[in-house]
Parts: structure tokens; C-alpha cells; sequence
């Protein structure tokens, strides 16, 4: 069994593509999975109540199934900062008690555990505390997803560098084409990688191309296509 938190750059970063890439990967070889979404902004009213793409997609690529609740605890609608949204919400949001709703999922014992963070590493969850603490908490090494654009070099090394100022460890990154044009130019976007593998000190687990919107299997065994697992996953 092991488990992991996934944490990117920036929003957008594409955690959820890279997420569930992992997982659908998992699946290929034969290992049951769970993805988890502690806290997700941006949710859709549904019959069933608030749902979130993201979580939704981390959902259906949980073998064996789980319900809604058990990927995603806390759901709000306005796609803003979780902190403000609980806010918002009337919701008071604690590290202790995501990480007792995330123990849950980890006592399910599967073989890759994937627990999505919300944005990137320094979010804040309420006036003291910041969602990357529940890495702390539940002693889970970091994946980090570099959403690969102009800067990313910089805010690769900055986050790879909290990682690690909080005692914990980088297991590996992966990177996400999320603006197709700064891979263009490719002597430059192999530069740009070739940076980022030498200055992050860790294990790259590959590199996700821009992919054409399809549905989020689809996507994710996509994903799946240009990355490898953890080595000690």
C-alpha cells in the first residue's frame, strides 16, 4: 500500500489530469486505487447535492467504487480560495478533522492512495492553518504537478523547496503542458525540462502533452500514456 498527496504549481496546474493519469495507470497493472479530494471550490449543484468535476473524476477512477463522500468530504460552489468558500459557506475547516475524514479513506487499504490538494502548496485552510499541513499530518510524501508555461521553472523550485522546508518528501513531479504554445518552440521546451530534472532533485514520473477535450476516462488513460509510478508506490 502506499500513499501519496499531489500538489501543483499553481491552480490549473493540471493535478486532477496528472491524478488520475497515476491512478488509471495503477489500474493497468492490476492495483486497486482511491483517489481523494479533501476539499473542493468550483462544485456544481446536483440532485445529490454539491459535485465537483475534479472529484468526480478522482471518483471514477477509484477501484474498488466509493462513494461521492468518501473522494470528497467538503464541496463548495464558488470557485474561489477554500478558505473563503468554507467562509462563505458557514463552514470551519481544520486540519484535524480533514485528516480524520482522509484516515478513513486511507484505512481502505488500497494499493495506490492519491489525495488531491486545492490549488497550489500554500492554500490556506482557515486563519492559522494550510492545506498542505494534512501532508504533515498524515506523514504522506508529496507528488508534485509543474503546469508547464512561462515561469513554471521558478515556481517549480520555489514549491519543491516548501516541500521540504515542512520535513517532508518530494517522491517525484510530473509535468502538464497547460499552455500548448510555450511548447513551440521544442529545443526550448526541452530545455525547460531539462531545468526543471536537474533542479528539482527528484524523480520525474513524466511528462503529460496538451490533450483535446474528451471525457474524463478517456482523459485519464491518456494521462495514463506518458507516466510512470511512484518507484516505492
Amino acid at each position: 500500500m502506499a500513499a501519496y498527496l499531489v500538489t501543483g504549481t499553481d491552480t490549473d496546474a493540471g493535478k486532477t489530469l496528472v491524478t488520475s493519469g497515476l491512478l488509471a495507470l495503477a489500474r493497468r497493472k492490476g492495483l486497486t486505487t482511491l483517489g481523494l479530494k479533501p476539499v473542493a471550490s468550483g462544485s456544481e449543484p446536483t440532485d445529490a447535492g454539491l459535485r465537483n468535476t475534479d472529484a468526480l473524476a478522482l471518483q471514477a477512477c477509484s477501484h474498488p467504487a466509493v462513494p461521492y463522500t468518501t473522494v470528497n468530504p467538503h464541496a463548495f460552489s464558488p470557485a474561489i480560495a477554500p478558505h473563503l468558500a468554507a467562509r462563505d459557506a458557514g463552514v470551519t475547516l481544520t486540519l484535524d478533522a480533514l485528516s480524520e475524514s482522509m484516515r478513513e479513506g486511507l484505512g481502505l487499504g488500497r494499493d495506490l492512495t492519491l489525495l488531491e490538494g486545492a490549488g497550489g502548496w500554500r492554500v490556506p485552510l482557515n486563519a492559522r492553518e494550510d492545506l498542505s499541513g494534512l501532508a504533515t499530518q498524515l506523514a504522506l510524501p508529496v507528488i508534485l504537478v509543474v503546469g508547464l508555461r512561462l515561469g513554471c521553472i521558478s515556481h517549480a523550485r520555489l514549491t519543491a523547496e516548501a516541500i521540504r522546508a515542512d520535513g517532508l518528501r518530494l517522491a517525484g513531479w510530473a509535468g502538464s503542458l497547460v499552455d500548448p504554445a510555450f511548447g513551440n518552440d521544442e529545443g526550448l521546451y526541452r530545455d525547460n525540462l531539462a531545468t526543471l530534472a536537474r533542479t528539482l532533485d527528484a524523480p520525474c514520473l513524466g511528462v503529460v502533452p496538451h490533450l483535446p477535450a474528451c471525457d474524463p476516462p478517456a482523459l485519464a488513460a491518456a494521462a495514463a500514456d506518458h507516466l510512470e509510478l511512484p518507484d516505492d508506490h
